[in-house]
């Protein structure tokens, strides 16, 4: 099953979108059981929803903290997802501990809300793990390389794969390559794969010269044949997979070198290579 939802040219994240549907859903049930005190109990709902939010992108920042002193500006900027969940969950159930220590008529309206919030939540996260990254393997394609060989994607079973889908006209594309590099140079242990998807040879090799990009195992895909089979149409799209051909994480959207760190360290370990 896809995690992601196609409006035209717009792509969405599912479980972005059903993470604010439980936030708008809650608010409205936490605003409905408040009655006359419905703005404080929305204020307070909103409040928790930041606080967790800034409390999981801190904790993220400080446990990859050698990555963001690089470029301190990038800790702001939240787009390379990176969110440390369990510390947000926390620090947000604590302030919300807090508020309904102090203010025990908020107790009603603020219990309704978050029930709503987890209800739905977890009915959405078991909706899409249902048809989930486990039953998707490397799709049965064979590829032509930019050196004109041709490649299946399946030889690459057999170690820890990270499959980059992108194109030259991509700006996230063009920002998190220099960090794909980095990192198939320095994990040998880990198959970095670019399917460029739409492009010809020449587009992609006159990018990678102009750029300064040195990488291996670029691969063509004209009719976006890796996308279609995958679910994934977005550009940049990053899939993860395990030694014996299992997806098992997909990042929508740009890589930074600490949420690619993460999504490296969270990969079972591979097995003896093939």
């Amino acid at each position: 099953m896809t995690q992601t939802l196609t409006l035209g040219p717009l792509v969405l994240s599912l479980p972005l979108l059903a993470g604010a549907a439980s936030y708008l859903f809650a608010n409205h049930v936490g605003r409905r059981v408040a009655g006359t005190q419905a703005a404080e109990v929305e204020r307070h709902i909103l409040r928790t929803l930041l606080v967790g939010l800034v409390a999981a992108r801190l904790a993220f920042v400080v446990q990859f903290h050698d990555a963001y002193l690089k470029a301190p500006l990038s800790m702001l900027d939240i787009r390379d997802g990176g969110w440390h969940a369990a510390i947000g969950i926390g620090a947000a159930l604590a302030y919300a501990g807090v508020v309904l220590a102090r203010r025990s008529a908020l107790r009603k309206p603020l219990f309704a809300a978050a029930g709503t919030a987890a209800g739905l939540w977890l009915a959405a996260t078991l909706a899409l793990s249902a048809g989930g990254s486990g039953d998707v393997r490397m799709p049965q394609l064979a590829l032509p390389a930019t050196d004109g060989t041709t490649v299946r994607l399946a030889s690459f079973e057999g170690r820890q794969t990270v499959v980059n889908l992108w194109a030259t006209w991509c700006p996230p594309c063009q920002r998190e390559m220099p960090v794909l590099q980095k990192a198939q140079a320095a994990r040998p242990d880990v198959h970095f794969v670019f399917v460029n998807q739409g492009e010809s040879a020449q587009q992609v090799a006159a990018y990678l010269a102009r750029s300064g990009l040195q990488l291996r195992n670029v691969l063509l895909d004209a009719k976006g044949d890796a996308g279609t089979a995958l679910g994934h149409r977005a550009l940049p799209t990053t899939l993860f997979f395990d030694a014996e051909g299992r997806l098992v994480d997909t990042r929508l959207g740009e890589l930074s070198e600490a949420s690619l760190a993460e999504r490296l360290a969270n990969l079972p370990p591979s097995g003896p290579k093939k």
